[in-house]
């Protein structure tokens, strides 16, 4: 069984046991969760049985575990104009959460 959830405003594809980074979510390690914006579910690996929401699946729900709160790696921002002698370099590390998806439901 997978499905397609929304948050963050992104959308992702999961099965039970995957782990995502996602948009820092509010909550400790070791917590639970739960995403209600479920756009779609499939009942079988080969997408045979499908539910399409209307935006969303009313019932349908995906739980899972908080395993990390960090910051990701490093990004180097540099913007220059050339001949111009502008430039600018600055540095990004944006903070995600690590899940684990534990249980689907319909």
């Amino acid at each position: 069984m997978w499905a397609i959830i929304e948050t963050g405003g992104k959308q992702y594809q999961v099965k039970e046991s995957d782990k995502l980074k996602i948009e820092k979510l509010e909550g400790e390690v070791g917590s639970k969760l739960k995403f209600e914006r479920v756009l779609l579910l499939s009942e079988d690996e080969k997408g045979e049985k499908i539910s399409i929401g209307q935006p969303i699946l009313e019932k349908a729900s995906v739980e899972g575990k908080i395993l990390e709160q960090a910051k990701d790696e490093k990004l180097i921002v540099f913007k220059y104009k050339p001949k111009k002698r502008y430039r600018v370099k600055k540095g990004h590390r944006q903070n995600y959460t690590l899940v684990e998806i534990t249980n689907i439901t319909k």
